[in-house]
């Protein structure tokens, strides 16, 4: 997603031992580099991403996980599995007007 999007910012801190995880949209992708292709390293993310309602959320879009998020094999050879905690912490240009957009017109969400 952060590939894709380069408003997207990773949180980057030092990485504990909980486990990240990811939703049914994300669900087999890199937290890096958005591929399908060979997972292979676990996601570890910092105490202060998993604490609270935060537990348990996707990394990429904070949805409720179902998964465990893994890191591609490409990315575990280029260590970017080494650079800290990958959860994604603002919201991104393109969702919050989207939300604005949403709430200009009246709709409701369902």
């Amino acid at each position: 997603m952060s590939k894709h999007h380069p408003d997207l910012i990773m949180c980057r801190k030092q990485a504990g031992i909980a486990i990240g995880r990811v939703c049914e949209k994300c669900d087999g992708k890199c937290v890096i580099c958005d591929s399908y292709v060979r997972p292979v390293t676990l996601v570890r993310i910092c105490d202060e991403c998993n604490y609270g309602s935060f537990q348990g959320r996707c990394v990429i879009c904070g949805s409720p996980g179902v998964s465990d998020a893994y890191y591609c094999a490409n990315c575990t050879r280029a260590e970017k599995d080494r650079d800290g905690c990958p959860k994604i912490v603002n919201l991104g240009s393109s969702k919050t007007d989207l939300f604005y957009e949403r709430k200009k017109f009246g709709f409701k969400k369902r």
